[in-house]
């Protein structure tokens, strides 16, 4: 009997509760890919793995954004219409402005930036709930869209169409496009964020409990103004990349964009109240929601639609998974 509870309490010591749905969400990508590669051989080929980043490489660094925001415990609504405010502002600098993209790229980021600083201001400033501030952000944004223009503007600017048309060779894996490397550089530099410094730990530390931050003499102002100044960031870059992925600039372009953003990082193993989670589960998701996608496309009877009623089915598997780590967590702190 001693032993075998000994076994129970090394395997809770491998597998700790709190990273209990970043593993489940591993293992049902690992077990999904497999089961389709059952079905279609040509499914794990190395160019269909690699299309699942290139076709999602916008999508990723959104949800890398709002990893931080989810961490700290709040939301940021407002990222799919700064998706498309960006791809508007970038067709319409270099098309009408003639702007060199090497100037209005770094623009763009820095408005995305500041945008998303003063939401940031906003909440904890007047003390309003993220929902309520980020819902704004999304109308006001989606609203300047049609302002510019209620059109599709495509964009024919010489680099940029270098950009999107470009093709890095891999050697026998296949091709990728520079819009996916940028996507997980970015991945890369937050997750190294994230883990190795003080504003990473202050993000799971708001997110944890706020009143213990404060106690602790954690900037709590700087760093909830911060997460939402990267989210906005990060949401201008997919614009950016989103602009060149499909060498247009819309104001219809994105919508819904901030639900499969949130969709990916709690499918990652995000905790949605804050406070436990990772950022490297932000890629798990992303790469879930492709699979899905992908797999779909290669049946070709199924619906898109179906996309939808598969997402929504895991994210009432993974908040079920989310609630029975709290109790379990809980029962743990309690027997301690």
């Amino acid at each position: 009997m001693s032993e075998l509870q000994n076994g129970m309490k090394n395997a809770r010591s491998l597998v700790h509760a709190r990273d209990l749905p970043s593993w489940a969400s591993v293992l049902l990508l690992v077990v999904g890919a497999l089961a389709g590669a059952s079905a279609y051989p040509g499914l794990l080929s190395s160019q269909v793995l690699l299309n699942l980043m290139i076709d999602n490489a916008f999508l990723l660094v959104v949800a890398v954004g709002m990893s931080f925001v989810i961490l700290s415990g709040g939301i940021d609504l407002s990222v799919g219409s700064v998706v498309a405010l960006t791809t508007m502002l970038l067709a319409l600098g270099v098309e009408r402005a003639h702007l060199s993209p090497l100037v209005l790229i770094p623009l763009l980021l820095i408005g995305g930036t500041a945008f998303g600083a003063l939401m940031g201001a906003v909440i904890h400033v007047f003390a309003i709930p993220p929902f309520i501030v980020t819902l704004a952000g999304l109308f006001l944004a989606r609203g300047l869209c049609y302002l510019l223009s209620v059109d599709s503007i495509p964009i024919t600017d010489a680099t940029l169409t270098a950009w999107s048309q470009s093709r890095w060779s891999l050697g026998p894996l296949g091709e990728i496009t520079p819009g996916a490397v940028t996507a997980l550089a970015m991945l890369a530099l937050a997750v190294a964020v994230s883990r190795s410094t003080p504003f990473g730990r202050a993000v799971f530390a708001l997110g944890g409990q706020e009143t213990s931050a404060r106690l602790m003499g954690l900037p709590v102002a700087a760093t909830r103004i911060g997460v939402y100044a990267l989210s906005g960031g990060c949401a201008a870059l997919g614009g950016v990349l989103f602009g060149i992925y499909t060498l247009s600039g819309y104001g219809l372009h994105a919508q819904g964009l901030e639900l499969d953003a949130i969709a990916a990082v709690v499918i990652g193993g995000a905790l949605l109240s804050g406070g436990i989670g990772h950022v490297l589960g932000a890629l798990t998701g992303v790469l879930m929601l492709g699979l899905i996608q992908t797999l779909i496309l290669f049946d070709g009877t199924l619906s898109s639609w179906w996309t939808r009623i598969v997402i929504g089915a895991l994210l009432g598997l993974f908040c079920g998974l989310q609630r029975v780590m709290v109790l379990w967590h809980g029962r743990s702190s309690r027997r301690a």
